[in-house]
């Protein structure tokens, strides 16, 4: 049975580095609770802002070797999935009670009563749509609440890294994630679920996990029309229900038809009606159908929200602009990390460079690689141009258990055998930042790719900067 929360207890979250982690860590602060919090990586550079961001909120950090109890011990041990049984700080926290990130974020919102719950979740997008729609509520004074799975950059301050926001309103927006089922711990007065790929589980699991999720949905749920689909038959008849699809002819209430992107910026035609997005990419273009179509249902009349929507500032990593190299290429960042992703990303830098594109990806990790490793093959064989590169780093590794396989090498090699197009592996970034130096020419893009590791940001930024590498991945 999971341990009940009394008001302003002591917390201690294990992996507060986590995206996650340090979200939830945040919104318990700000309800008065006592937080401290350990990391494998408390002492690495690419995560001190973060970090010092915490502290600032009187969130104390830790070394995850069990010296949190030298603060004396705390009532309760929040951990993720990613935390593994002989942990440092579960043997000294032993005889703790422990709680799941999920349940603690249950306890949460169980707390927040007479605010109205939004939770958005799906295999892609997820994060852009939370951080949009929060900052659209924002722009349009609602002054809601939000938990997101990334830094949304409006709400960056050296006191704030940006995934939580405390807002006076009666909105409060969160991420649900599928990848550990926890979004099942969830019952939200509204919902989006933005579509389902390939990603943790197979199609036909995902199908069952969404359609359980959204059973549990309370007042209204904005679905994509496909997803629709597969699980209308399992909806509760008295939930309102509105679709979106990325078809003119669909007979779904919300729906993209048309898309365009060129030197004037980027636009997608939404319900008939134009709206400029953030950056260059078709699912933008239903990434704000969805923002539309969520705002719409919680009462806001669409002629102020076309304005108000284009305003979005975006989300860290999410086709972030790292600078220019000294012969001017350009260089993006993105956190795309599954196939859908990954073809996404490749295409909205198809569409702004005249010439290839070089990209590097680092697998979030062996499992994840391995599930994968056909599907993105065939997404890759379809999506790339002859002229393309894809290169593969090795797997980020964190620590804990893994089987460390399969390895990026022995995928490219599988890939090369089996494939057409340009496919790379590099044992180090140095050899990578080498072969993009080289290889990029006038016109080109060069693109960095990868989830968990915040180093790759700054690995982006070198590159732009012809410096030095800010760290190798772990070699395997």
């Amino acid at each position: 049975m999971a341990a009940k929360l009394k008001a302003g207890a002591k917390l201690h979250f294990v992996g507060i580095g986590g995206i996650g982690m340090s979200g939830l860590a945040q919104l318990y602060a700000s309800m008065g609770y006592r937080v401290t919090g350990s990391d494998r990586g408390a002492d690495l550079p690419e995560n001190s802002t973060l970090f010092a961001a915490l502290q600032k909120q009187d969130i104390t950090i830790f070394p995850q070797d069990g010296s949190f109890v030298s603060a004396g011990l705390p009532d309760v041990l929040v951990y993720s999935s990613a935390i593994e049984d002989d942990n440092p700080d579960f043997k000294a926290g032993m005889g703790l009670p422990r709680l799941h990130r999920s349940e603690a974020l249950h306890q949460a919102l169980a707390a927040m009563r007479g605010r109205i719950t939004i939770a958005i979740a799906g295999s892609c997008g997820k994060t852009t749509v939370t951080g949009w729609l929060a900052e659209t509520l924002v722009i349009l004074g609602a002054d809601p609440s939000c938990l997101n799975g990334g830094l949304i950059n409006r709400f960056k301050d050296t006191g704030n890294p940006g995934n939580f926001r405390a807002g006076s309103g009666k909105h409060f927006i969160f991420e649900a994630d599928e990848s550990d089922r926890s979004l099942l711990s969830y019952s939200p007065d509204y919902a989006a679920i933005l579509n389902i790929g390939t990603d943790h589980y197979s199609r036909d699991e995902l199908c069952r996990l969404f359609a359980a999720f959204a059973s549990k949905v309370k007042r209204g749920l904005v679905i994509d029309e496909s997803v629709f689909r597969e699980i209308a038959k399992t909806l509760p008849p008295e939930l309102e229900v509105v679709r979106v699809a990325d078809a003119p002819k669909s007979s779904a209430q919300w729906k993209m038809t048309g898309y365009q992107a060129g030197a004037a910026g980027v636009t997608a035609t939404i319900n008939g009606t134009a709206v400029k997005l953030p950056s260059p990419g078709r699912h933008h273009g239903l990434n704000a159908a969805f923002v539309l179509a969520v705002t719409s249902m919680l009462g806001y009349p669409l002629h102020e929200l076309i304005a108000t929507a284009e305003k979005f500032h975006g989300v860290w990593r999410r086709f972030t602009r790292a600078g220019t190299t000294g012969s001017g290429i350009p260089v993006y960042d993105d956190y795309a990390h599954n196939p859908e992703k990954i073809v996404s990303c490749l295409q909205a830098a198809q569409e702004i460079a005249s010439g290839k594109i070089l990209a590097v990806f680092q697998p979030h990790g062996f499992g994840p690689l391995g599930f994968m490793r056909g599907a993105l093959f065939d997404e890759l064989e379809h999506v790339l141009r002859p002229d393309d590169i894809f290169a593969f780093l090795p797997p980020y590794y964190a620590g804990g258990s893994s089987c460390f396989t399969p390895t990026s090498e022995e995928v490219v090699a599988g890939y090369r055998q089996r494939g057409t197009k340009n496919y790379h592996f590099f044992r180090q970034r140095a050899e990578a930042e080498s072969f993009l130096h080289e290889h990029a020419t006038a016109g080109d893009l060069i693109l960095v790719m990868g989830a968990r590791d915040n180093s790759l940001s700054l690995w982006a930024s070198a590159i732009a900067n012809l410096t030095a590498t800010s760290g190798d991945s772990e070699v395997v």
